[in-house]
């Protein structure tokens, strides 16, 4: 007889919350998978966690791909690791557009991380899923935490402005710039720039040195104009390869995120993080479940081929299927329905 999933999920969570790494790695996969057998079992989990009291710090590091951010998680790893704490870094990969396929060549790239005993490294692929991280990235987070560790990186894709997502589920965002880039200053949106905590202009030795300051202090009159004086991100630059100011960044990052738990933020930031997310997804099931309705799912192709065939605008046909969705739910008792 086999045990039920609630007691699976609590040996499990048992095993990850005394340090057990493989234990971690078989939740995220459970978390991760699509598989309805596993939904049960990966909800209980991610229920026990809820009830831990551990409050790791959350780190998004976003960028360009090439501007250096697998680099600068192994350098300020260095001071983190020598402070005692445990580090669990969630590093998403880009995946195909055409085959779905990732590379996740990331714990490749930061092999004397992983190997270290208080250190946790995680690749995933990002999937078609928007804004630069996994689907499932921000329970990944939740597991990292519940399993002891007291920060928690996560390496955004780094794909452009959609990245702003990230910062709905961490509690600081650090923007790398390479240096050159602050002639492109001006194209770029602000959303990027506005939920940005610190920004970093990597690569900034040898040759390239001069070109990062100048990248800098783009960057700071741009975030003038953004931000209120005491809302003002911090801009820094940096070399991951001869460490310098790496560690000033990460004493920055320690400094504002002691400033959110003194004043309250931290909670309130949290709180609505996990509303947002709710209805975020909320609203993702819900459709989904409209779409998998029989009589919605032939209206909804009806209309698709009308499109196609320039029988109506996609306006009409919106209308259309607006005008079809009240009649069916109208018609259809909640069991039908879902």
């Amino acid at each position: 007889m086999h045990k039920n999933m609630s007691q699976q999920a609590s040996e499990l969570y048992q095993k990850m919350r005394s340090g057990d790494r493989i234990a971690l790695s078989r939740a995220i996969t459970l978390i991760e998978s699509r598989q309805s057998a596993h939904i049960e079992e990966a909800n209980a989990l991610l229920d026990l966690c809820m009830t831990s009291e551990a409050s790791a710090m959350r780190i998004a590091i976003s960028g360009a791909p090439g501007v250096g951010k697998s680099s600068l998680i192994e350098s300020i790893s260095i001071d983190i690791l020598k402070e005692g704490y445990k580090l669990a870094v969630l590093a998403i990969d880009p995946s195909s557009q055409v085959s779905g396929g990732s590379i996740l060549g990331d714990k490749t790239r930061m092999q004397s991380l992983a190997s270290h005993p208080n250190a946790y490294v995680r690749p995933s692929p990002a999937g078609v899923n928007p804004g630069g991280v996994a689907e499932r990235t921000r329970e990944a987070v939740l597991l990292c935490e519940a399993a002891g560790y007291d920060v928690v990186i996560v390496e955004t894709v780094g794909v452009g402005q959609s990245e702003t997502q990230v910062s709905t589920m961490v509690d600081l965002l650090m923007l790398l710039i390479a240096p050159g880039a602050g002639d492109e200053v001006q194209g770029i949106k602000r959303g990027i720039l506005e939920v940005a905590d610190l920004v970093v202009v990597t690569k900034a030795d040898g040759d390239q040195r001069k070109g990062a300051l100048e990248t800098k202090s783009q960057y700071a009159h741009a975030l003038r104009i953004l931000h209120a004086p005491e809302s003002m991100p911090g801009v820094f630059t940096c070399s991951a390869y001869d460490r310098t100011v790496v560690e000033e960044v990460w004493m920055h990052l320690k400094q504002k995120f002691e400033v959110l738990q003194s004043s309250g933020q931290l909670n309130e930031r949290r709180n609505r993080q996990q509303i947002t997310w709710f209805e975020y997804r909320l609203q993702q099931e819900f459709l989904q479940t409209l779409m998998d309705h029989p009589d919605i799912s032939a209206h909804f192709e009806q209309f698709r081929q009308m499109i196609v065939s320039r029988e109506i605008s996609v306006r009409s046909a919106l209308s259309g299927m607006h005008a079809q969705l009240k009649q069916i739910l109208g018609q259809s008792s909640p069991e039908q329905i879902y």
